[in-house]
């Protein structure tokens, strides 16, 4: 099978891998496409570890091929979405109710230490395969894992329903972030620097979402919770949210680092939330809300796996190889990888 594979900081390529094999309990899916998740482009700016000679990918869908001796939730051409938040109900966390914080992660981690869905095939424990809803395409049901990732943060920053919300970054997260919003009838800003991003969020979202360039956010009304899904501002927007606001940092980077005004967290009474990994709830509530929600709006392009360098050029990726340039700038949203393009119409 064809698997776009980690070779090192601003190195993939594509490999020719055997079909995985399965055991017991696994279930071998024939992937349809996987979303090209911030991880996935982070991990190749060296700005998040990752096992060198790995299978790149998380964000997938596809049918069964084939299921392993005592599994019984899903059957050979059952359309799924893979969730690659493993945990092994064993450890600490795990027995205390916290599964997303399990401490047995090292070698689990799916498209980073542990072969991902950036390839024709894929082996995942039953547990972690959902059938998908007859009416989900795949299409839209690539957006059901980072829609998980949503869910677990907006739960975290507590929601009023008279709330003015910030979402501080228009990338495919932020986007997804300010769409739930909407939908739910919240009022949502979305701020972002990348000229690109803007024209791509005003295009996508309904008009009752205030897409706001850099320099418009300045004077936009005080949020009174902020969404930071850059990873890269939360020291910023603490003197933004209102007294008595919420900021949930939701974007991640390997050595970001915020200076933060303790004084002013504490005598304007603002809370800082950092919401982790989602929960298996959150991902089955994912599925469930796909039915309604029109997840598959930001997804702009949907290339075959051996256009992967294209693919990451279009987020700002420099693909490797002697006379490619830098790329200047984002021209996608959310960019899937098709095994077959047929099935992602």
């Amino acid at each position: 099978m064809k698997a776009v594979v980690f070779e090192d900081v601003g190195l993939a390529g594509i490999h020719d891998r055997a079909v995985p094999s399965f055991g017991a309990g696994e279930v071998l899916v024939k992937v349809a496409a996987t979303g090209i998740c911030g991880t996935d482009r982070a991990i190749l700016l060296g700005d998040f570890p990752a096992r060198r000679g790995v299978v790149l990918g998380h964000e997938a869908v596809g049918a069964v091929a084939a299921v392993g001796a005592g599994v019984s939730s899903v059957a050979p051409g059952d359309r799924v979405v893979i969730n690659p938040t493993y945990h092994c109900d064993r450890c600490r966390p795990c027995r205390r109710g916290m599964p997303a914080h399990c401490g047995a992660k090292a070698g689990r981690e799916v498209g980073v230490d542990r072969d991902g869905t950036m390839a024709d095939f894929a082996v995942v424990p039953e547990r972690f395969v959902h059938r998908l809803p007859a009416s989900v395409s795949y299409r839209r049901g690539a957006l059901v894992e980072p829609l998980a990732c949503v869910l677990n943060n907006l739960t975290a920053a507590r929601l009023r329903w008279d709330d003015q919300v910030l979402v501080v970054g228009a990338g495919p997260i932020g986007t997804l972030c300010a769409l739930v919003l909407a939908w739910r009838g919240a009022r949502v800003a979305l701020a972002e620097r990348d000229p690109g991003r803007v024209a791509l969020a005003r295009l996508l979202l309904p008009r009752t979402v205030r897409v706001l360039a850099a320099q418009e956010a300045a004077g936009a009304d005080t949020p009174d919770v902020v969404i930071d899904t850059t990873g890269s501002l939360p020291g910023d927007v603490l003197g933004a949210v209102a007294a008595g606001g919420t900021v949930v940092v939701m974007g991640e980077k390997e050595a970001g680092l915020a200076t933060v005004p303790l004084r002013a967290l504490v005598t304007r009474g603002i809370r800082l939330a950092g919401a982790g990994p989602y929960r298996p709830a959150d991902f089955e509530l994912a599925v469930a809300l796909a039915r309604e929600l029109p997840l598959e709006a930001l997804v702009t392009h949907v290339l075959p796996l051996e256009r992967y360098a294209e693919a990451l050029a279009m987020l700002a990726v420099a693909p490797a190889g002697p006379g490619r340039s830098k790329p200047e700038g984002y021209s996608a949203m959310k960019v899937l990888l098709a095994s077959d393009e047929s099935l992602v119409p």
